[in-house]
């Protein structure tokens, strides 16, 4: 689906495309890709790389066109991954300024409405990708405070029973904090060769540019603290199974101990040979009495060394 914004207050839909307005395309179909690749002229080559879910944050040069990509948070409804990133790319030339993302976001629909309420307006090209890049680095933030919400909920499942079902949500949260940090760190990469662009060094919004590097800062260093708590809960948790293990272990050979001395004993008075019980009427309960005396010392010796 294609959307036309243009510049009057902040970025406001129109409804057909005309010369540096902005094209965002979202989940493009057939139709989008043809508008896109015939009707404007962006090289196929930056739609495949776009189209691409692995794909790097970078820059490329093709021909006068300009690919800008980066990665940009995402909440999923996939229980087993529920936040990652995919690449938003950013082709412009001349007049023509289009994105392509192959999902649907939350980011670039509260991006216009953000603007629409600020009254922010588009200077140029790559005051775009800077705007957009700082929107990426705020909505970082949004969903590592739900991510944030998920390993407190986990922990406090675990702290009631431990289950493979918690340790398996806690094993998923990490599995989106990887993702995060990895996209965070392309992004500031494709933040600072942004600024290396001797043609365009004049003509950044220097308090744009702060207000870019601060927020995609802090979302780095947000994720990171997140990942290393995380790493350390479940190392404790680790610790705890396998603490629990071995006292299940140790209650288990104490159990077996202790009944295997009435076993023993009767083991010896049932041999075929004779004995000075074998003909006591009462040689059964003394060997009864035996075997729980012994067993009791045994659970009276394991309980003061604490083993049950």
């Amino acid at each position: 689906m294609k959307t036309f914004y243009q510049n009057q207050n902040g970025l406001v839909a129109v409804n057909d495309w005309h010369p540096n307005c902005w094209v965002n395309v979202e989940t493009p179909d057939k139709a989008d890709k043809k508008f896109l690749l015939e009707d404007l002229g962006v090289p196929e080559s930056f739609y495949n790389d776009i189209k691409d879910f692995d794909e790097r944050p970078r820059i490329e040069i093709e021909n006068g066109w300009w690919l800008i990509i980066m990665r940009i948070p995402l909440k999923s409804d996939d229980a087993k991954l529920p936040f990652y990133t995919v690449p938003l790319g950013m082709v412009f030339k001349d007049d023509i300024r289009v994105t392509i993302s192959f999902k649907k976001t939350e980011m670039l629909d509260d991006f216009v409405t953000y603007s629409r309420r600020k009254k922010i307006d588009i200077s140029d090209n790559f005051d775009l990708v800077l705007k957009l890049l700082l929107s990426s680095s705020v909505w970082y933030l949004k969903y590592l405070k739900q991510v944030n919400q998920k390993i407190k909920l986990a922990e406090d499942n675990l702290e009631k029973s431990i289950k493979n079902e918690e340790l398996q949500a806690l094993l998923q949260i990490e599995k989106c904090l990887v993702y995060f940090m990895t996209s965070l760190k392309g992004n500031d990469i494709l933040l600072h060769r942004l600024k290396n662009i001797r043609s365009q060094r004049e003509n950044y919004d220097a308090e744009l540019l702060e207000d870019v590097e601060i927020e995609l800062r802090q979302a780095q260093e947000t994720t990171n603290i997140y990942s290393d708590i995380l790493t350390g809960t479940m190392d404790a948790y680790a610790s705890v199974i396998s603490n629990n293990m071995n006292n299940i272990m140790k209650q288990m050979t104490s159990i077996s101990i202790i009944l295997m001395i009435p076993t023993v004993i009767a083991s010896f008075y049932g041999m075929n040979v004779p004995n000075s019980l074998q003909e006591n009427r009462f040689g059964l309960w003394i060997i009864i009495g035996i075997s729980l005396l012994f067993s009791t010392f045994g659970v009276l010796l394991f309980r003061k060394r604490r083993w049950f």
